[in-house]
């Protein structure tokens, strides 16, 4: 596992754009594409993540998503000719592998493990004797809804409760950029929305920057800062809409007319890119 980069000053460039809060910059891609054979799954994709913010990235299945969350990582190499600054600094995508945490779609917890053990993995891989990890795991339990559970194993857990040891696991790897690839698609409807909410409360409590990427426009909406909405493939950014909707959320602000507006522009750009994707994969 990586260490963090060594020497690296804080961003003191500003995020520019008249529609977004300005913001330090954590996180600044430049022209990023990525050829898998002859398919281009992304091309000349530009985005600033700016530090502490909660961005949310949408668009058709198969536009590249999940290929950028890869190059932010560190697992993948993007094409020649891309640029990436990480605090302020240009480095590669392998220089972000163990600085950034990453939480993939699965909650990948471990069955032989107990909650508390799965929720140290990556600190213990880290370095930390296990007796120390599971002190600090122990102190955050209540906060993630696990308290007494702490010797369950997944086996014994909710979806909602197994999506919460892996995003305690993501917490406790103490990283200032977390990516998070749909963590909540699987859930039921009710169980989704009280994850949307309990993740809001963690998030502003702990202070991290939170790249999200969601098929649900309005968990993209309630959740972020600012929308990313990717084109059909080859994936680059179409619209980026900031969400000035006041913090903390509660559920009734998904019925209020600021929301149902910014829906509705999401949705409309989304569907001229599904269409794109479903005409490229039909032939029609």
């Amino acid at each position: 596992m990586s260490l963090p980069l060594k020497n690296v000053p804080t961003a003191d460039h500003q995020n520019t754009s008249p529609q977004v809060a300005p913001a330090s910059t954590l996180l600044d891609l430049g022209g990023v594409s990525k050829t898998f054979g002859n398919v281009q799954a992304l091309s000349g994709l530009n985005a600033r993540i700016g530090t502490g913010e909660f961005v949310t990235v949408v668009g058709p299945s198969g536009c590249g998503k999940s290929t950028l969350f890869n190059i932010v990582a560190g697992l993948e190499e993007p094409d020649d000719g891309a640029g990436i600054q990480f605090r302020g600094q240009s480095c590669k995508a392998r220089d972000l592998l163990g600085n950034v945490s990453f939480m993939p779609q699965q909650d990948l917890l471990l069955p032989w493990r107990t909650v508390i053990d799965n929720a140290i993995l990556a600190i213990e891989m880290e370095g930390m004797p296990k007796a120390e990890a599971r002190a600090l795991a122990l102190k955050m339990l209540p906060e993630f809804g696990l308290a007494g559970f702490e010797k369950q194993y997944p086996n014994q857990l909710s979806g909602g409760m197994r999506q919460r040891v892996a995003l305690m696991r993501t917490f406790l790897f103490k990283r200032d950029l977390m990516l998070l690839d749909e963590p909540f698609g699987a859930l039921d409807a009710l169980t989704r929305t009280m994850m949307q909410r309990w993740l809001l409360d963690v998030w502003q409590k702990h202070n991290r920057t939170i790249l999200f990427i969601t098929h649900d426009v309005d968990e993209a909406i309630f959740l972020g800062d600012r929308v990313l909405v990717v084109t059909a493939r080859p994936g680059k950014i179409k619209l980026e809409l900031p969400v000035n909707l006041p913090r903390p959320r509660g559920a009734e602000l998904v019925t209020s007319p600021e929301f149902i507006s910014l829906k509705r522009t999401l949705l409309e750009a989304i569907e001229e890119e599904s269409m794109k994707s479903f005409q490229a994969t039909t032939g029609h």
